[in-house]
C-alpha cells in the first residue's frame, strides 16, 4: 500500500515533477498551491496513473488554510507519511527596488510556508511517532548571490529552522525523520513567472537540470534517512566553496553575479508575476531551458549508492593492500 505524500508548491516546477515521481512509486498525493486549474489538471494526471490525488488550493503563506488543508488531507486519504515543503517565490532585483510588502511577501511564502507546513506535519506525526518531513532548499541557502536576496534570506532562514527542530526531535527522541534537499539551478517556470525588477529576463546560472533530477533527489530524501542531500556538483562547489573562502565568492558575484542571471533580452512590457497572486496559463514542470538542462546528476546517482560505493571502494584498497603484502613477502 502506498504512502500518502502531501506537496507544497505542486502546481508547477519542482514541485509539480515530484507530484509525478512519487505517484510512479505508487503513493497516493495531496496536492497544494493557490492555483486550483492547474491543480486540478494535476490531479487527474496522477489518477490516471493509478493513485488517489487530492488538489487543495492553499496559499502556504496562511498558516490556518496549511492547517485546514492538512486536516482535509487526513480526513479523505488517511495519515499523513510524508510531508514537502516546496513552495517558494522570489524576487528578481538589487535590493534598494524591492519594498518592504514585496520583501514580506516572499519571505513568507518561502520561509514561513515551510514553517507552516512542517509545524502542521509535526503535530499530526507526533501521535503516531512516525513520518518524515522535507524541506526544500538550495545552494543558495549555503551561498547568497547578488539580484537573489529575498530567496536567499528565506533559504538560509529554512535551514537554521530546520537545524534547530532537528536537534529537538532528537532530544525527544523522537522517530519522525527531518531532512533538507539543497538544489542547484533547476529549469523550471520560476524565472519568467518570478518578480523581475532587472529589465532583463532571468535565467539559471549553469550547469542547470531539468525538475525530474530535483524530484528524484526528493524521492530519495523521504527514504534515506540522510540529514541533507545536495543535489547536483554545483551545489557541492558553492556550499564548500563558501566554507573555505567566503570572502573570495563575495568578490567573485560582485563581477559575475549580475550578468550570469540575466538574459540579453529585456523584459516584455507588464510581465507575469506570481508573487503575489498565481499566474495564469496551463500546467508545467519545465521552463524554457529544455535545451540546456540535464536530465541527469552523477552526483546524486553516486549519492544514491555512496554505501555500495564506500563498500567497492574499501574492498579495492583492502585488495590492493593484500597484494602489496604479497609482494613484499615474497
Amino acid at each position: 500500500m502506498g504512502r500518502i505524500v502531501v506537496i507544497t508548491g505542486s502546481s508547477a516546477g519542482v514541485g509539480r515533477a515530484t507530484a509525478f515521481e512519487f505517484a510512479r512509486r505508487g503513493d497516493d498525493v495531496a496536492l497544494l498551491a493557490r492555483n486550483a486549474e492547474r491543480l486540478e489538471d494535476l490531479a487527474a494526471k496522477l489518477r490516471a496513473m493509478g493513485v488517489r490525488a487530492l488538489a487543495i488550493p492553499t496559499d502556504v503563506a496562511d498558516s490556518e488554510a496549511v492547517k485546514q488543508a492538512a486536516d482535509r488531507v487526513e480526513n479523505e486519504l488517511g495519515p499523513i507519511d510524508v510531508w514537502i515543503n516546496a513552495a517558494m517565490a522570489t524576487i528578481f532585483g538589487a535590493v534598494g527596488t524591492i519594498s518592504a510588502a514585496e520583501f514580506r511577501r516572499a519571505t513568507e511564502v518561502t520561509y514561513l510556508g515551510q514553517v507552516y507546513g512542517t509545524v502542521v506535519a509535526l503535530e499530526r506525526m507526533k501521535t503516531r511517532d512516525r513520518g518524515t518531513i522535507i524541506n526544500v532548499g538550495s545552494a543558495l541557502a549555503y551561498r547568497s548571490v547578488p539580484l537573489q536576496s529575498a530567496y536567499c534570506g528565506a533559504k538560509f532562514a529554512v535551514r537554521g529552522f530546520t537545524d534547530a527542530l532537528r536537534s529537538e526531535l532528537l532530544h525527544d527522541r523522537s522517530r519522525i525523520h527531518l531532512t533538507m534537499v539543497h538544489l542547484p539551478a533547476v529549469n523550471t517556470p520560476q524565472f519568467d513567472w518570478a518578480m523581475n525588477k532587472t529589465g532583463h529576463r532571468a535565467q539559471p546560472v549553469p550547469p542547470i537540470f531539468q525538475p525530474e533530477v530535483a524530484a528524484r533527489a526528493i524521492a530519495f530524501a523521504a527514504t534515506c534517512r540522510r540529514r541533507e542531500v545536495w543535489v547536483g556538483f554545483s551545489s557541492i562547489k558553492a556550499i564548500i566553496g563558501n566554507m573555505i573562502a567566503p570572502g573570495l565568492l563575495d568578490h567573485y558575484l560582485a563581477h559575475f553575479g549580475y550578468s550570469s542571471q540575466m538574459a540579453e533580452e529585456r523584459l516584455p512590457m507588464n510581465p507575469p508575476s506570481n508573487l503575489f497572486e498565481s499566474v495564469p496559463g496551463h500546467a508545467t514542470s519545465h521552463g524554457r531551458f529544455d535545451s540546456q538542462a540535464r536530465p541527469q546528476s552523477l552526483e546524486m546517482a553516486t549519492s544514491r549508492h555512496r554505501d555500495a560505493i564506500a563498500a567497492g571502494v574499501i574492498g579495492l584498497g583492502l585488495l590492493s593492500l593484500a597484494r602489496l603484502l604479497r609482494r613484499r613477502s615474497g
